[in-house]
């Protein structure tokens, strides 16, 4: 039988780079592979259907999928995780010091509904009381103008967004004063280029987001992998297979970390880093699969219900193509 042709688009990144180079292959598929930065992905699967298996936005995708029209059928595969205290940019002349300061500001986001910003809501209304509706959101690109959201929104009434001037970038605001602060997944420029009135919410957010991980024990999930799900229907063994593969491409990409002949990621004191984290979070810090991963879940789907944007509340299980949550053993 030949195989299927696929068009598989994915980020750039260690932990998939095995099946990018085909040194790990799928069962039955001949991929074709776009290595693509996350918002052209997004942008282009939420709109278009692109692709027939592609990296997707957690929140986007559980927006589309209590709605009832989500093109795809995800399975356990989270190729992107990062904790998010590093994503709160504040004006440090506004008399922001702590979390429980930004009530009542002005506070720009590229999109609202961003994984990211989902997962640092949570962070300020579970640890700080900062809800959602304390906040106005100011909506807009951060250094080109016009960004939309790439799905429509429902918001609740008491949730406050505008949208930026025509012609105004998020960056450009935050330098000149006009927002009191930035959250999102990416740093803007003037933070970038050391602008003085322009710096973290926490100071460390390293240890800040060591602390969170030690009280609550999450790791927060940005993507999944999705299937275009008239594939996943005509083809049963393609979830099975794809998450065969993209948990071989893991392993790989995890014993090249260890092999500390000659380093693999160009980073000081990784082996340091690598036995910190493992010492933190196990020696798989980095699961894929429901259970590992449930409770993780539970707390997304909960906080992202609350904050108004899936119209229900989901249960993990139905994110996920059913055989992709189960495997042979030996």
């Amino acid at each position: 039988m030949t195989n299927i042709p696929l068009t598989v688009a994915f980020g750039d990144y260690d932990r998939l780079r095995p099946l990018a180079t085909e040194k790990v292959q799928i069962d039955g598929v001949n991929p074709i592979f776009s290595l693509l930065y996350p918002e052209e992905m997004f942008f282009r699967a939420f709109r278009f259907a692109d692709f027939d298996v592609t990296e997707l936005s957690l929140s986007s995708y559980v927006v589309r999928l209590a709605r009832g029209d989500c093109p795809y059928i995800a399975i356990p595969v989270f190729p992107s995780r990062a904790f998010r205290h590093n994503a709160i940019y504040i004006r440090n002349d506004r008399g922001i010091e702590r979390a429980e300061d930004l009530r009542g500001r002005r506070i720009g986001t590229p999109e609202y509904q961003l994984t990211a910003n989902v997962w640092v809501r949570y962070i300020l209304e579970s640890d700080y009381g900062v809800a959602p509706s304390d906040i106005e959101w100011v909506r807009g690109g951060y250094e080109v103008p016009g960004r939309a959201e790439k799905i429509a929104l429902n918001l609740p009434p008491a949730i406050r967004v505008s949208e930026a001037p025509a012609g105004q970038t998020l960056s450009r605001m935050l330098a000149e004063g006009e927002i009191d602060a930035l959250i999102g997944p990416r740093a803007p420029s003037p933070f970038d280029a050391g602008h003085p009135k322009i710096s973290w919410l926490f100071s460390d957010p390293g240890a800040a987001a060591l602390d969170w991980y030690e009280r609550t024990k999450i790791f927060p999930i940005m993507h999944v992998i999705g299937i275009r799900r008239s594939l996943a229907e005509r083809y049963p063994f393609l979830a099975g297979s794809l998450m065969k593969a993209f948990e071989a491409s893991k392993r790989m990409a995890l014993e090249a970390l260890t092999d500390t002949s000659a380093p693999k990621v160009t980073l000081p004191l990784l082996d340091e880093s690598l036995r910190r984290a493992r010492q933190l979070m196990g020696h798989d810090f980095w699961p894929y699969g429901l259970e590992p991963n449930r409770a993780t879940l539970n707390a997304f789907l909960e906080t992202h219900h609350r904050q108004g944007l899936s119209s229900r509340r989901l249960d993990p299980e139905e994110l996920f193509h059913p055989s992709s949550l189960e495997a042979f053993a030996l």
